[in-house]
This record gives structure tokens, C-alpha cells and sequence, in this order.
């Protein structure tokens, strides 16, 4: 997969997982593969994020906000994170529509 966003491309859950509470994080089942992957808290809270079109500038702003982290490690744990949940079917990235 070609993971080349810029920071005002959206990132938004598929309906191709079932989350539940795990721990501090979450599980997370894709009904397509019968994979489970879990989540960290840190995880979990940009699961929620995501369940509806996020850019990807807010959601690291919003990890940002919220934890205690330096900006260039979030940049790259945030896109590391959103590139892993895409390659496994869990996310979709919708590119900025160019006005």
C-alpha cells in the first residue's frame, strides 16, 4: 500500500472491525481476516478518533493535547499507527479533494 499522506488527508475507521475494551486499550477483530490486533490506551483513544473522518494535523494535535509526548516522536508513533491500521484493512485514508 501506497502510505504517502499529507497532514490534511483524512483517516477514517472501516466498518471491517468489531472493538472491545481490553485492558487499558482496546482489541480489535477484522471481520474479514478473523485477526485480532490490540490497541494500547494511546491507541485506543485515535480508534475513537477515527470513527468518523479525522485529518491526519488534528488527530496528532489531539495525542498531543492529551498526552505527554514530543511532537516529532507523535508525528511519527500517530502515522506509524494510522499506516498499520490501513495495511490491515482497519482504516482508509481519504485524500483531500483539491478545490
Amino acid at each position: 500500500m501506497n502510505w504517502n499522506p499529507s497532514e490534511h488527508d483524512c483517516v477514517k475507521a472501516t466498518k471491517d472491525a468489531v472493538a472491545c475494551e481490553f485492558g487499558d486499550g482496546l482489541a480489535l477483530l477484522n471481520l474479514k481476516s478473523n485477526i485480532y490486533y490490540s490497541l494500547n490506551g494511546v491507541g485506543a483513544f485515535i480508534w475513537e478518533l477515527i470513527q468518523e473522518p479525522q485529518p491526519i494535523a488534528d488527530i496528532r494535535s489531539a495525542v498531543l493535547a492529551r498526552y505527554n509526548v514530543d511532537a516529532e516522536r507523535c508525528k511519527a508513533d500517530v502515522d506509524a499507527l494510522l499506516k498499520g491500521l490501513a495495511e490491515n484493512g482497519l482504516a482508509r485514508l481519504e485524500h483531500e479533494a483539491l478545490v
